[in-house]
């Protein structure tokens, strides 16, 4: 405690403790340390998950295949071409369905190491952003399973003929499979970001509002990319689904920050 001395005082008055700035700041081996921490902690759930999804694999294997299997013609099976590709299916399979399984934990981890550099206000937002990200990439990856890449295999077979023979392969079907599950869980994630960007003051609904036209050309250009096909009905239902949250953010924004209501409706 730091002593004040006036001149002809005959003692000192105490001054309130000075606030450590090094308070709560780590140091880079620190840094280090938690890294490793959270590093081994995500590993252990991925592992445990792994452990879950090996033990249901035929049933996830089956739920994977079904959408290509339902537009096989009648009496086509799907077919491997390597010894090891369907085993080696199996496993590829196990490891995603860890990593889905253990995804909330494994953002908690992530949060846990980012939450030291941030204010006590903003270490709030643990919960909601562990729920939000799982819920995102959950929607999004039901969107793929139920509607994105059904109608895309269903396009794919509507070739098959007297000519043409629609046979899919095991491994060539689950990576478009996977290309498009990932591609939906980060699309998934937008009212997510857009919900901290409004918390942090960093973006507003009527600058979303305001820049929608060129949100949607992004939208149909990435639609475009990420397509295997480059009909416009299978753009289409890439970028529909971004669209819409697009939207849902524009709303999600409006409610987040209230502060900019009168001025938006002003304007």
């Amino acid at each position: 405690m730091a002593l004040v001395q006036f001149p002809g005082a005959a003692g000192a008055l105490p001054l309130p403790p000075e606030e450590d700035d090094d308070a709560g700041k780590m140091s880079f081996l620190e840094h280090l340390d938690e890294l490793r921490k959270r590093i081994v902690n995500a590993c252990i759930g991925i592992g445990v998950g792994i452990a879950a999804g090996f033990w249901f694999i035929p049933r996830i294997f089956d739920f994977v295949l079904a959408p290509t299997r339902a537009v096989l013609p009648p009496g086509v099976k799907m077919i491997y071409t390597q010894p090891g590709e369907a085993f080696g299916l199996y496993i590829t399979i196990s490891l995603i369905a860890g990593f889905v399984i253990a995804s909330p934990y494994v953002m908690y981890q992530v949060w846990m190491f980012i939450a030291p550099g941030l204010y006590s206000n903003e270490k709030k937002f643990a919960i909601p952003f562990v729920l939000l990200t799982s819920i995102g990439f959950l929607a999004g990856a039901a969107f793929n399973h139920y509607v994105a890449f059904p109608f895309m295999m269903a396009f794919f077979a509507s070739f098959n003929g007297v000519d043409l023979a629609f046979m899919p392969r095991l491994q060539d079907t689950f990576g478009l499979y996977l290309k498009m599950l990932i591609g939906m869980g980060v699309i998934f994630q937008m009212p997510t970001v857009v919900f901290f960007l409004a918390k942090m003051r960093l973006v507003t609904a009527r600058f979303l509002w305001k820049n929608f036209r060129y949100a949607v050309l992004i939208m149909f250009v990435l639609a475009a990319i990420v397509t295997p096909s480059a009909d416009p009905w299978n753009q289409t239902i890439f970028a529909a689904p971004m669209i819409g949250l697009y939207l849902i953010s524009i709303a999600i924004a409006w409610i987040v920050n209230p502060r900019n209501r009168s001025t938006q409706t002003a304007d």
